[in-house]
């Protein structure tokens, strides 16, 4: 994989839109650079890797809380008492 990717790479990575991509961009989820006259979004490979790390680390928190949560030992609590 080369060092900078552009919003089409990532989306293609990702499995999103190129929009998708974009606004993960735009709200600073993914770190890139504006490069050339133009200001062609570049996103470096190694921010790409760290954005999917993150996603995994908030997944499995997420994962984490909704398997402990009040509603998972409600019922557990309910299934104990039949």
């Amino acid at each position: 994989m080369p060092r900078f990717l552009t919003l089409a790479d990532v989306a293609d990575v990702l499995n999103v839109s190129a929009a998708q991509a974009y606004a993960l961009v735009r709200s600073g989820d993914i770190r890139a650079i504006k490069v050339g006259g133009r200001g062609q979004w570049r996103i470096e490979e190694s921010e790409l890797e760290d954005y999917i790390a993150r996603m995994y680390a908030e997944t499995a928190a997420l994962v984490h809380d909704l398997e402990s949560g009040p509603l998972v030992a409600a019922r557990v609590n309910d299934d104990s008492v039949r």
